[in-house]
Formats: C-alpha cells, structure tokens, sequence
C-alpha cells in the first residue's frame, strides 16, 4: 500500500513536473507578413531575451528605426539611431535634394558590450554610429570608408579577434571584404572581392556574414528587388572561395522576390529568417520564416525532406519562453501631447527645427510654413509608415494662421503624391483642393478654422474626404488615386505646410492629432 502511494505521489509530481516545463514555454502563431509595413532591407540581431530590428530610411530622417520584440512576432518602435543627415547640404533640400539616395541598408550587430550600425548612403560612403544601450544615445556616424557608389556594409568579428567589413557595389554586386580595425571604426585595406558570378548570382547585394560550426556564411539576395531570391554562401575560409545554395525562392507562391534580411536564432535553438517582399506602394513588407540546418546548410521556408531550396510560409509558430510572449504593434496614432515626437514620425529629408513645436501650444504640433514651390521642396513635413493594406488615417488641423499663399494638408506621400489641402490666398480667402501629381480638384471655400483630412486606403488606391463637422460627417474630395513604389520606398501618410510666397508673415498650423486604424 505504501509503494503504491509512493508510487502515485512520484507519477503525480511527474506530471506536476511536466505541467510546470510546459508552462515555461509557450507557441506564438504568425502569420505572413509580420510586419505590412515598408521597413526596408531589415537586419536583426538576438540579445538577452530580446531581438531588435533596424531597417533603411533614404531620404526620411531620423534614419534608421530601431524595432524591438521578445518573439519576433510582436514589434514597437524604439527609436531611431541617426537624428540628422548632416553629410552635405542635399539632406536640407539646399542645392537640391537626396530623394532615392541617403541611408540604404544597414546591419546592426553587438560586440563587447557596444551596439554598432553599420549604413551606406551612395553618395558619401559607408558609416558606423554605436552606442552602449539600444536606447542611444547614438554617436554621431564616422566613415569606415569614405568612397562613393558602395552599398549594404555587414561587419563580423571572428573567433580570433579579427574584424571584416563586407559590402557591394551600388547596383549590386560584387562581394568585397575589407580587414577592419578590431573596434569597428575604419577598413585597414583597399579590399578583395571574394564573390563575383554576374551571370548565376546577379544583382547580388544585402551581405550578412555569420559563422557557424567551423563555417563562414553569407546570406545574400539576388535577382533584383522585386523579382529575386536568396542566396547561402559558405567556406572554410573567410577569404573563400564560396559554395552556394539559393535557400528561398517564391515558388508557387504569391511572396514576390523574398529575400534580404537577417538571420537569429529563438532560446530553443531554432533559426529564422526575416526577410522583405516588394509589395508596390506598400514598400517592402516583411516576412518571417523557419530554418532548419542540414549538413550546415540553412533550409528557410517550406521545404520537403531532401529539398534544399524553400518557398515562403504563410504562417508558423514561434516557441519562446512564457515570459516573452510580446503584445502591441509599432505606434502609429498621436495626440501630440508628449514633450517629443512619437518614434513613428520621420520628416521628409532632415527638419528645420525653428520651424516645429510641440511647446507653442500645447497639445499641438506646430508647423511654420516654409518657402517653397511645391510639396517635394517644402520642409518639415511629416511622415510615419502603413502598418496594413487597407487604413484608414485622419489628421485635424486648425489653420486660422495659415499665411497667404499658403498650402497646409494630408497627403500620401510618393512620387505623384496625392492629398487633399486648405489653401489661402492674397486676400486670405481659404478653400479645399484634391491634388494628385498634376492634376487639382477644388473644393468649397472653408468658413472654419478647423477641419478633419482623411485618407482612406485600401491596397495600392487612395480616397481622401474631409469633414467640418467635428468629425461627424466627411464629404469625398477628388477621385481614388492609385500610389505608386517611389525612390526605393512605399508610400507614405504625411502632414504638411509650406507657403509659395516669403512676402509677410509666416503664420503657423497646429494639429491636433493623427488618428490611424486598421480596416479589413
């Protein structure tokens, strides 16, 4: 009797036990894409529990957003790592402009203690900003190389303390790899390409280096930024030469061109890979897929028994630790009652600061208008990203000290940038337009001081509408536009104010607040 009560006290704290280590994981579902928002050639890192992500900007500054999860399903913004671009007058819109150019693909790793970023911009070189907290402060970025026409740095530090730096060439392709300084700060040669096939692996770009089992790795994309696949190379030696496998590809799939990103690996030992697909206006969206390792060599996605080359899964599960199983998703709406600006908000090339205030009335955001021709060489304005393929966002503006000649309104931003604005004109008259590239729709003269602008998008077509009612009631402005892939980058919510004349005052335009939500 005893045995058998012994017996069941053993079996019985046998399933305690296990009910207990159950309990200490726990399966987050995903499903494709993670994040359907235009974070742009994406590299992450794992550390202490955590992963955080960094992604491309161009032209919209601050450069280079800094997402953090803890299971790589769940992502808030922190931050940014560079606050300016102050490499030549271009980033003010001085003597021109840097559409299409500025911070390209950067890759973020940690090395003793400090987090170092790495970025290109085409017409300067490639630079590191670091820092000892993810949360910066961020130095201001020194050149590891100051030549042009380079492209998409990834640092590694091997096991015997020597540093790399391995980049392309704006175009893409080849593979270059520098000796660097063991603290990251300059390449101590003129470089050798150690990857070079145009005709197997063409426009290859996007390097991340990594080590494995005695193995150097390159994860790499090729083929082009809406049509490519990705590509694993490997060696015993770090200066090659290379074997390669293309790892993903589309497939049967809809995933376009899935390819570019970073590989991490969760606490129970699994890989994954978060990579871009070019999904048109929406930019380049991303995507999260498992890895398994065969014979060293990584196998993403969907892939059979044997195969060696996945397509993209539409969904999954991340194991992570109960603990971390994340909640939320990148900031997007704002009352603007915070002392800063939301990490959600980038300006169109770098601010001019005198021109802005959070503090001038409170619970505002005010914008001074600018001189400017048009919306493309206006300052300040003001932009976040899609978060969804179809959104609804609406901006309130109170512009009873819009200036004559100007233009205060909403707009998706992109090459034939489409909105809806309130114009003033010499005697002070105010009226609502539609505007899509060339083309204007006037609406009626407006009477009020404040009125709601509103996009209403819903995949690649835009709607704009405005209401003078509170919000109550909103009246359709202009046709529905479709929006395009500009300058590497998708289309983009963004407030604007600028005036065409420097002839009296300035005046100034304060928003209340941006609202953003999902629509189905």
């Amino acid at each position: 009797m005893r045995r058998w009560i012994a017996g069941l006290m053993l079996v019985s704290g046998m399933v305690a036990g296990v009910a207990t280590a159950q309990k200490k994981e726990a399966s987050v579902p995903f499903h494709n894409p993670i994040l359907f928002a235009d974070y742009s050639d994406p590299d992450v890192i794992a550390d202490g529990g955590k992963y955080y992500l960094v992604a491309s900007t161009f032209h919209y500054v601050p450069g280079i957003p800094i997402l953090e999860s803890t299971d790589l399903v769940h992502w808030t913004i922190l931050g940014h790592a560079v606050d300016r671009v102050t490499l030549a007058p271009q980033y003010d819109m001085v003597d021109g402009n840097r559409y299409g150019a500025g911070i390209w693909a950067p890759a973020i790793r940690k090395h003793k203690g400090t987090y170092f970023i790495y970025f290109p911009t085409p017409d300067e070189g490639i630079f590191v900003t670091t820092a000892k907290s993810i949360h910066g402060p961020w130095s201001k970025p020194v050149a590891v190389i100051a030549q042009p026409k380079l492209e998409d740095p990834c640092p590694f530090w091997d096991d015997d303390g020597n540093a790399y730096l391995i980049h392309s060439r704006k175009g893409a392709g080849p593979l270059i790899l520098h000796r660097m300084s063991p603290d990251g700060l300059h390449v101590l040669d003129e470089g050798k390409v150690i990857v070079d096939d145009p005709k197997n692996l063409h426009t290859l770009e996007g390097p991340k280096m990594y080590k494995r089992n005695g193995w150097y790795y390159i994860f790499a994309p090729y083929g082009g930024v809406g049509t490519g696949a990705q590509v694993v190379m490997r060696s015993k030696n770090v200066w090659g030469p290379y074997d390669y496998r293309t790892v993903l590809a589309q497939g049967n799939t809809n995933v376009n061109g899935p390819h570019q990103g970073g590989y991490i690996e969760t606490p129970d030992g699994k890989g994954w890979f978060i990579h871009f697909q070019k999904r048109e206006s929406h930019g380049r969206i991303l995507h999260l897929q498992p890895v398994r390792w065969e014979d060293d060599w990584p196998i993403m996605g969907d892939a059979p028994a044997g195969a060696t080359q996945g397509t993209p899964v539409a969904s999954g599960e991340v194991t992570v630790p109960v603990a971390s199983v994340g909640k939320g998703s990148p900031q997007t709406s704002d009352e603007f009652t915070a002392k800063t600006l939301g990490p959600q908000w980038e300006w169109n090339h770098n601010p001019d600061n005198a021109s802005w205030s959070l503090t001038k009335r409170i619970g505002y955001l005010s914008l001074t208008p600018s001189v400017a021709t048009d919306l493309f060489t206006a300052h300040n304005t003001l932009t976040q990203q899609m978060q969804d393929n179809n959104l609804e966002a609406t901006v309130r503006l109170d512009v009873t000290r819009l200036p004559p000649s100007g233009h205060a309104g909403f707009s998706m931003f992109e090459k034939a940038a489409g909105g809806v604005e309130v114009t003033a004109n010499a005697q002070g008259k105010r009226q609502l337009f539609f505007f899509h590239g060339n083309d204007r729709v006037a609406g009626p003269e407006l009477t009020r001081d404040v009125i709601d602008l509103r996009v209403s998008v819903h995949g690649d077509m835009a709607a704009y509408s405005y209401s003078t009612e509170n919000g109550t009631n909103f009246q359709p402005l202009g046709p529905e536009t479709k929006m395009t892939f500009s300058w590497w980058k998708g289309a983009r919510p963004a407030i604007f104010a600028y005036r065409t004349s420097a002839t009296g005052d300035a005046g100034r335009v304060d928003i209340d607040w941006f609202h953003y939500k999902a629509l189905n």
